[in-house]
């Protein structure tokens, strides 16, 4: 890896933040010692809960390790169509004896208090998703002795970041779990996303900033992939979410590889921003009618998708994957990185002999 990552981990290896639970402090630590570089999701956290959570991953290892925010949203949502998909939820709010969460519960994610908080205490690395910051937030991490990433999902983010400061990038293809990182939720394009080799190379003919790749990773000789595409790293969120290690719901965990669930999909159904996740009832029926509304469908539906889990039904959760999930592998995470890395070597000696005959 280039300077601006070259002594953050030794293995060209990121755990994605997973908001939600699935990164926790036990899953960050193990990465990191492991040679990877783990990330806490500070994403639907307080303040407080973030900062106890770099506190454990500080008494778990010494290793270098990052924290990712989510930007501020502009409050563009219609009031009126997350009005009809409230109504739409009626049924499922009856059927799981629980009511709709406020739309209106906050657009901001505790984003400067969990700035101060960073800022204060720093850690090695911050990340930043759905926006880039600001020059003058770049500027105060560097001042601090951080390093920050912006995820980006075209080459026009990736100029922005270029433009704040931003000490690397993470290319999110489409094919990645969770939600798409875009700066601007643009109902007219966010499903006619990027594939990420593809995306990898048109960013890396559009600034000069260190790439992260990420999106449907599972296997070191994918990893060797992008790193010949002109990526430093490849981040992998789906693979290490079925660790043991992981805070993932144990429904969510099996849901990776039960045949049951055959396939992804992009949908609003459960935030109201373009997300990748298994297919199941909840997106086939309530998918086609979700608004472009975050954080606003987000909070709506927050209930029923604890209930659901309550109840351990899968067919009403958030079950984000990304498009290799079957390839999961139930391994300790340490384990898997090793096994990542071993399979990375493999590929790219196999890569040096062919290029040599």
């Amino acid at each position: 890896m280039p300077s601006a990552l070259t002594d953050l981990c030794p293995h060209p290896i990121v755990q994605a933040p997973m908001a939600g639970g699935a990164s926790c402090p036990p899953l960050v630590a193990a990465v990191c010692e492991a040679g990877g570089l783990g990330f806490l999701a500070a994403g639907y956290k307080t303040a407080d809960g973030m900062y106890q959570e770099v506190q454990q991953v500080r008494a778990l290892t010494a290793r270098p390790f990052g924290v990712n925010l989510f930007m501020p949203q502009p409050g563009q949502a219609d009031p009126a169509a997350v009005e009809v998909y409230r109504h739409q939820l009626a049924g499922e709010s009856t059927w799981y004896d629980t009511p709709l969460g406020d739309p209106d519960a906050g657009r901001d994610d505790g984003y400067d208090a969990k700035l101060a908080i960073l800022l204060d205490d720093p850690v090695p690395v911050v990340s930043f998703t759905f926006g880039c910051p600001t020059r003058d937030t770049v500027h105060a991490f560097a001042r601090v002795g951080t390093r920050t990433i912006v995820t980006v999902t075209s080459p026009d983010e990736a100029r922005a970041a270029e433009l704040a400061g931003a000490d690397a990038v993470c290319v999110q293809g489409v094919e990645a779990g969770g939600h798409q990182g875009t700066h601007r939720d643009d109902p007219e394009s966010a499903d006619a996303g990027n594939g990420l080799l593809a995306l990898v190379t048109r960013v890396r003919e559009a600034v000069s900033l260190p790439m992260i790749a990420a999106g449907g990773l599972m296997r070191g000789a994918q990893i060797a992939a992008v790193l010949a595409a002109g990526a430093e790293a490849a981040q992998l969120g789906t693979a290490f979410l079925v660790c043991p290690e992981s805070g993932a719901h144990p429904l969510h965990k099996r849901a990776m590889t039960d045949p049951l669930f055959t396939r992804t999909e992009l949908t609003r159904a459960f935030s109201g921003r373009p997300a990748r996740g298994l297919v199941n009832r909840f997106v086939r029926e309530h998918g086609p009618y979700a608004p472009a509304a975050y954080p606003e469908v987000h909070h709506l539906t927050s209930p029923l998708r604890k209930a659901a889990a309550a109840a351990g039904d899968p067919q009403a959760m958030a079950l984000w994957a990304g498009q290799g999930h079957r390839l999961a592998r139930e391994l300790p995470a340490g384990q898997l990185v090793e096994v990542l890395h071993s399979e990375l070597r493999s590929a790219l000696t196999a890569l040096a002999v062919g290029g040599a005959s």
